[in-house]
């Protein structure tokens, strides 16, 4: 997975997890990242959901890249299932969702 770290993924979930507390710090989180960061994010979260395989990556990453007319923050948090996505798209292309929450979080 290249153009964003597992850990700010992991940090996504954390808050879509408790996005009625969180809703402004995501959206804040999200807005810092570069557009490589988003579009990256974007593309884990369609791997999760199934409108891509992990072996589609540069496919998923090039077509958010292309597609962003929303911000991101707006599209994903109007995503139903986003913390569940994103996890899933992190198992697809091998990285421990749990062990990057887990860090996230200081345990």
């Amino acid at each position: 997975m290249e153009k964003i770290s597992a850990n700010k993924v992991a940090a996504v979930i954390v808050m879509a997890r408790e996005l009625d507390r969180a809703e402004g710090e995501m959206r804040g989180f999200i807005d810092r990242m570069n557009e490589e960061e988003q579009a990256a994010l974007v593309a884990v979260m369609w791997i999760g959901r199934g409108a891509f395989e992990a072996d589609e990556w540069n496919e998923a990453y090039e077509t958010a890249m292309s597609e962003a007319t929303t911000p991101t923050a707006d599209y994903l948090i109007g995503t139903p299932h986003l913390a569940d996505h994103l996890e899933s798209g992190l198992e697809s292309l091998g990285v421990s969702a749990s062990d990057a929450e887990n860090e996230v979080l200081g345990r």
